[in-house]
């Protein structure tokens, strides 16, 4: 059979090249139509026509041209070359159209777990362990289509059994060479899983406090509080310690620390305290505690503990209770501010000494009474100080509340310890039948002889 001519040859091609470009985007609209159509009401249509739609137009519009020039070329002696590159570029699209339609099913799957809402631990996690699956899935898929397409190389499934050989030691090779590549990834693995970390918690690494904005196979993004961006290796947070302030929840416990003059009057501090926190809305009610930690140095230092939802809410309200007590302080108990006292001269005990044989030395001068107590100058016993008893209303971090006695609770346990002494007492009275205290003998005795024993 003769040859066709030339020009019948162009125009067949054109033909069914025209015909290939519109049934591709005619199969292409019917199967969004379809897709719609079918979730209407259902927000994953979207997200898979987004997804699919490039990649599948792809597959479709090479099936169609390679199938074009099959029938326009069918002896044409170019032929197997380009059918060689055609069966490369469906492999390829393949490969893109099967990762995007993984891709969409991971993102069908997150939609489900908002981030944007208050108790987010468990979308947190999902989101985590997601990014990291898709991620190594599509490096896997890249990897077979890789493979697939260097078997259509006669050559290399002619030294497919001598690279299979020696794979033993090219593995051992390039895992010498790329260990800490390799490091990093089973890190990021590790990572995902164990929910060490999540994407969007708050952490505290190398000194420096943000979150968590991406994790990745090899590495992982932190954004600090003042929007500059950390790179860490994934083997840092499988090697190093770190903080992560929202691994069981977001809400914490801040501390403020003032140190004031011995004068300062706690209560009204604590007062001030309550007036501040009162109707604040960055204060979750949890925990509100003031406590004098310690008194050295010619100082005090009081301690203040509060709570929020969250740890941006904490550092503001710190900074608010912070700067509401200095001013407080200054404004309307300015005895309380710190002071640094120095004496100079006489040594305190002395002078202590001179001024009391002063007023003994003065007529009507005050003394000591029969019974020990101080007296004025005319004779009469100054009053007996006032017993200092604790406010019942000083609740403390771990006592005072129920949540304090719930967190007490997990720290300590209330184990009752008898002393060596009193047990060896016991003991014996049990043995010899007697089981009386033998500090009760001691009280007789005192009350007997109306003084104490020694």
């Amino acid at each position: 059979m003769p040859d066709a001519p030339a020009w019948e040859t162009t125009l067949v091609f054109a033909i069914a090249l025209v015909v290939a470009v519109v049934a591709t985007f005619i199969v292409s609209a019917i199967a969004s139509i379809i897709v719609r159509a079918v979730a209407r009401r259902r927000d994953w249509a979207g997200i898979l026509i987004r997804r699919a739609r490039w990649p599948f137009r792809t597959v479709l519009l090479t099936a169609g041209v390679w199938i074009s020039i099959a029938l326009a070329f069918p002896d044409a002696g170019w032929r197997p070359a380009v059918d060689h590159a055609f069966l490369i570029a469906l492999i390829a699209a393949g490969a893109w159209l099967v990762a995007q339609l993984f891709l969409f099913l991971a993102d069908v799957g997150v939609s489900r777990y908002r981030m944007d809402v208050a108790d987010n631990r468990v979308a947190r996690r999902v989101h985590t362990q997601f990014q990291i699956v898709r991620r190594l899935v599509v490096v896997v898929i890249v990897i077979i289509a890789v493979g697939a397409i260097l078997l259509t190389f006669p050559g290399v499934r002619a030294v497919g059994a001598s690279v299979l050989a020696s794979a033993g030691i090219a593995s051992i090779v390039a895992g010498l060479a790329a260990q800490t590549v390799l490091a990093n990834m089973f890190a990021g693995i590790q990572i995902a899983f164990s929910e060490a970390i999540r994407v969007d918690d708050v952490v505290v690494v190398e000194g420096e406090w943000g979150r968590i904005r991406e994790i990745t196979l090899t590495y992982v993004v932190v954004v600090t509080w003042d929007e500059r961006t950390v790179v860490l290796p994934c083997t840092y947070f499988t090697t190093k310690p770190f903080q992560n302030w929202t691994k069981y929840g977001s809400a914490l416990i801040g501390s403020i620390e003032l140190d004031v003059d011995w004068r300062i009057s706690t209560d009204a501090m604590r007062e001030e305290l309550d007036r501040v926190l009162d109707g604040e809305e960055l204060f979750d009610g949890r925990t509100k505690v003031l406590q004098v930690t310690e008194a050295t140095g010619g100082l005090v230092r009081v301690r203040v503990l509060v709570s929020a939802a969250d740890s941006a809410a904490l550092w503001d309200l710190r900074c608010l209770v912070r700067e509401d007590l200095v001013e407080w302080i200054r404004e309307q108990d300015a005895a309380a501010l710190p002071q640094q006292r120095v004496l100079v001269g006489a040594e305190p005990a002395e002078r202590a000494e001179r001024s009391a044989e002063a007023e003994r030395s003065e007529p009507g001068g005050g003394g000591p009474a029969a019974d020990g107590r101080a007296t004025d100058g005319a004779g009469e016993r100054s009053p007996e100080p006032k017993p200092v008893t604790g406010s019942t209303s000083r609740a403390g971090l771990f006592s005072g509340s129920a949540d304090g006695e719930q967190r007490a609770s997990e720290f300590t346990q209330a184990i009752p310890v008898q002393r060596a002494d009193e047990a060896d007492a016991v003991d014996g009275d049990a043995a010899s039948g007697d089981v009386s205290d033998p500090r009760d003998d001691r009280r007789a005795v005192e009350e007997e002889a109306g003084t104490r024993v020694p």
